[in-house]
């Protein structure tokens, strides 16, 4: 007899043994079978609950209507977290499987909806064409139904035959050049034709549109990149210009396409996105210019770190994956951005003295005063820093 044949009879034998043992393998395959059925009816909802999505599509696409309504899916996830609650189950597991449902169907009726344009065989002509955003902008408008004209720097020669019949006229150019763009654009636009642009400072370009240009202007700010692989949830802040109603048009077509679109006076925005881009991404290239100059190793940092540095240092690290003409258009932009990064400057000196006595006390009494000026933010930071400092450990 071969050793094989004596380990079969081995665990055979000691199988006859612990009848005990069989007994709760049975059950656990039993309890396994059950579960499958389970698994094989949640499947099953979820393809009855996808073909109640299609029929949603179907009657947003008949009557124009945005794919994300936040206040009716906040009312939903709150309902379901109570249920679950009662179930004896996770609130919090609950909400998560339910926020992946619902943006998979966000973008499944994005999906759709992309193909729909709310003035399809309207003609768009991007300036900037051959740009990271105008050619991503190209493609959504084409997929949509528009037709679609590149006007790049080697085409003004041929700018008037372009310009001629056109409904709608992007800008995407650097924010340096956009206001020159406009003046040189202009004379070539009928009276009807839409002109918007999408850099991230709105004041002086929306000026120098309406100066420009007679017909309907509005400023656009997508508040996102051309690697964005959906415009689901993305958000689209929207400067007001001249005669809106003949916009409107614009502003649903990125509504139909998932995104969530926010109305302010381009004063309004510009002050607001000195804080959002200028100074946090100044913020993020001081820290990564320090850490360069002290010739920091990130790799062993990164092996004695909490997921929360991992995470810091990830959005740092993102800044410098990409191109700094980019930034650098973003951060001085505009001469008062400039002078609130002098101030930013300014600040960080303020602390010289705490620092060099080691003051711990004014410390406290500063992080004290912070903390309370930041309010109830703190705690909904704490929640959210903490779910995506959760997920970070999930995948690393």
């Amino acid at each position: 007899m071969t050793k094989e044949s004596d380990d079969n009879k081995d665990v055979s034998s000691m199988s006859e043994q612990n009848p005990i043992s069989n007994q709760v393998e049975k059950k656990l395959e039993k309890l396994r079978q059950q579960l499958d059925i389970i698994d094989r009816e949640i499947v099953s909802l979820l393809s009855k609950r996808q073909a109640e999505v299609e029929r949603v599509v179907a009657l947003k696409r008949a009557h124009n209507l945005p794919v994300y309504h936040p206040a009716r899916e906040e009312n939903v996830i709150s309902h379901l977290r109570n249920q679950g609650m009662e179930s004896g189950l996770d609130p919090d597991y609950i909400e998560e499987l339910y926020r992946r449902i619902f943006r998979q169907s966000r973008m499944e009726q994005t999906a759709r909806l992309a193909q729909k344009g709310i003035r399809s065989g309207a003609t768009v002509l991007i300036i900037g064409g051959l740009g990271s955003m105008g050619l991503y902008f190209a493609r959504w408008f084409s997929d949509a139904g528009y037709f679609v004209r590149s006007l790049d720097r080697d085409d003004w020669p041929n700018a008037e035959k372009l310009c001629d019949g056109v409904n709608l006229a992007i800008i995407c150019v650097p924010i340096e050049v956009t206001r020159t763009v406009a003046y040189k654009l202009g004379p070539y636009l009928s009276d009807n034709c839409v002109l918007a642009d999408i850099t991230s400072i709105k004041e002086q370009p929306l000026k120098a549109m309406l100066d420009a240009h007679e017909g309907p202007v509005i400023g656009l700010h997508p508040l996102f990149g051309p690697n964005t692989s959906t415009l689901d949830k993305q958000i689209v802040v929207v400067t007001p210009g001249r005669n809106m109603p003949s916009c409107q048009w614009l502003v649903d077509q990125f509504s139909a396409w998932g995104s969530i679109i926010l109305q302010v006076n381009a004063k309004e925005h510009d002050e607001v996105m000195s804080i959002v881009q200028a100074l946090r991404h100044f913020a993020t290239f001081v820290f990564g210019q320090f850490l360069r100059r002290k010739h920091v190793d990130l790799s062993s940092t990164l092996e004695f770190s909490s997921p929360i540095y991992r995470l810091e240092l990830g959005m740092v690290g993102r800044l410098f994956a990409q191109d700094p003409e980019l930034y650098a258009e973003i951060i001085f932009a505009s001469r008062g951005r400039r002078t609130l990064l002098k101030e930013y400057l300014a600040s960080l000196t303020e602390n010289l003295t705490m620092i060099e006595n080691g003051d711990k006390e004014k410390f406290c009494n500063e992080f004290k005063k912070i903390a309370e000026w930041f309010g109830p933010f703190g705690e909904q930071a704490m929640r959210e820093s903490t779910y995506l400092i959760d997920k970070l450990i999930e995948r690393f």
